[in-house]
């Protein structure tokens, strides 16, 4: 994780001492003082790609909505109480196709530097009923795990809680930040992987492959559960081929037997992201596919999306059990 040259600071979050590691490990920025993270944050009429180029840190104290009900467009794998929280805003990446592009104004980082007040208001959930908690939603936490270890924080908090499942999704090659923890059964460690071409194209900034599928060999050697995401498909030339070789590669480099699950989904994102998008990237192949609009999602027309799943499913379940597979 790179410097920051500015660091934005809320009311409040001085109190916290994750702010004064964070201001430590960035001596030289300019620190400016805020009253509420949203004025500079939410603001209208910023450049998402810019910032990217150059991104502000902004430290901020989450007062509500600790999380929220998990996404109808991925899976909750049987789960009744499916949920995810926000502990930071917006990724180091910025992948072509992602959704926080057209869901922020801002490709600024923010960090919410409470989390005891997480672990709060998750035991409360936990009271009632068992829960299955997605905690790299709208970011990819593992990636930030040398500038901030929630990572690990949040590792150690379901060791202790028993009736949460906990899942950390990440494109990073950071396991190495987590390795000296002792896996814990209700965590999942859950990749995003892509072709080689994919990669190269529309993940800005990622891990290539190799790294991705060294780090999950490893995971899975140590004793995690480990979850592949194959997720999203893009529809592109000779994405057949593309995404066959892709395959072949990653089981020869992993053991499949000890995968835990594996999600496979098309590209599919909110319509109103997507016109967003599509604004800032005039230059797109991918986002300027011909989508069909489905509700409020924008989605690859039915016979295409189904054509891309059983493709997809039968060549991983040439090394993974179908039981183990799960279609988004």
């Amino acid at each position: 994780m790179r410097k920051f040259n500015h660091i934005y600071i809320e009311e409040g979050a001085h109190n916290y001492p994750l702010t004064a590691k964070l201001l430590n490990k960035n001596t030289n920025a300019t620190k400016i003082e805020i009253k509420n993270y949203k004025h500079i944050f939410n603001r209208p009429n910023q450049n998402f790609q810019e910032q990217k180029e150059s991104m502000k840190l902004i430290l901020a104290v989450k007062k509500e909505n600790y999380y929220y009900a998990g996404s109808k467009v991925v899976n909750n794998y049987g789960y009744e109480k499916f949920y995810y929280n926000t502990m930071i805003l917006n990724c180091v990446y910025n992948c072509e196709y992602c959704y926080l592009q057209g869901m922020f104004n801002s490709g600024n980082i923010v960090i919410f530097v409470n989390i005891e007040d997480f672990f709060r208001e998750t035991e409360k959930l936990l009271a009632d009923i068992p829960i299955y908690l997605c905690i790299s939603y709208e970011t990819d936490l593992l990636a930030f795990e040398d500038l901030v270890p929630y990572t690990s924080l949040w590792i150690e908090f379901a060791r202790t809680h028993s009736n949460l499942l906990l899942e950390i999704r990440t494109k990073s090659n950071q396991y190495k930040m987590i390795r000296n923890l002792q896996p814990t059964q209700n965590v999942i460690l859950a990749w995003t992987i892509s072709p080689d071409e994919i990669i190269k194209k529309y993940e800005s900034k990622t891990p290539t492959l190799d790294r991705r599928l060294n780090d999950i060999q490893t995971a899975l050697i140590d004793g995690w559960k480990v979850r592949i995401c194959f997720d999203p498909i893009l529809h592109v030339k000779n994405w057949k081929q593309i995404y066959k070789e892709f395959i072949d590669k990653t089981f020869s480099m992993i053991q499949a037997e000890k995968i835990w699950d594996i999600s496979i989904g098309t590209f599919r994102i909110n319509a109103d992201y997507l016109k967003k998008m599509k604004k800032m990237r005039t230059n797109s192949d991918i986002l300027y596919y011909p989508f069909l609009r489905e509700g409020s999602l924008s989605v690859y027309p039915e016979k295409k999306s189904g054509e891309i799943l059983e493709f997809m499913i039968d060549k991983v379940a040439d090394y993974v059990s179908r039981e183990k597979l799960f279609p988004n």
